[in-house]
């Protein structure tokens, strides 16, 4: 059995869950999200938990079950908690800031990199050096983050560009100069 598949996911308190068929949908007071799983799959709400049950010991059942769990747990958290994944941006002159529903960044380009803010996906400017990607869908706000990431993904010389908060850029040393 799946270890993952197998433990039941709390519905914490003013969270509205909805199976019908194989679509669930997903209510709480930062938003709503539905998903479509695998109709092998079985949904149920019991006792205030969603459990997820496979019919067999397929092989294709039994990666799905595991998956099936973890994506109905990741709305659950999204629709209560959200979802952040944090920027930073580093060299000289690089900064970011917030107009309206625009971020503006310098990256040390001939112009300015513009993104906007999408319907579910908001951005937060709380230095000139932090981009905070803040949604309820975790798969959208890490698509998000790492389009964000790659208008100047961080060089391993100097370190300059935009990465992830927790990311780490492995360094490397420049030329060596011409022995005497």
């Amino acid at each position: 059995m799946s270890r993952i598949g197998r433990k039941p996911i709390n519905i914490p308190a003013g969270v509205d869950v909805k199976v019908d068929g194989s679509v669930i949908t997903v209510k709480g007071a930062k938003g709503e999200l539905s998903y479509t799983f695998n109709p092998n799959m079985t949904v149920e709400v019991k006792d205030g938990a969603i459990e997820v049950s496979r019919p067999d010991d397929n092989k294709m059942n039994r990666s799905l079950h595991g998956l099936t769990r973890t994506l109905i747990n990741n709305m659950v958290i999204g629709v209560t908690e959200g979802y952040v994944k944090e920027l930073k941006v580093n060299g000289v002159g690089y900064r970011v800031q917030k107009q309206g529903n625009k971020c503006v960044m310098n990256l040390g380009y001939s112009h300015q990199v513009i993104v906007e803010d999408t319907a579910d996906i908001k951005i937060e400017v709380p230095d000139p050096n932090t981009i905070k990607i803040v949604g309820i869908d975790k798969q959208k706000v890490g698509q998000f983050a790492a389009e964000v990431r790659e208008k100047r993904p961080p060089e391993p010389y100097k370190g300059k560009g935009i990465r992830y908060a927790d990311e780490y850029i492995h360094r490397k040393e420049g030329k060596a100069g011409k022995g005497k």
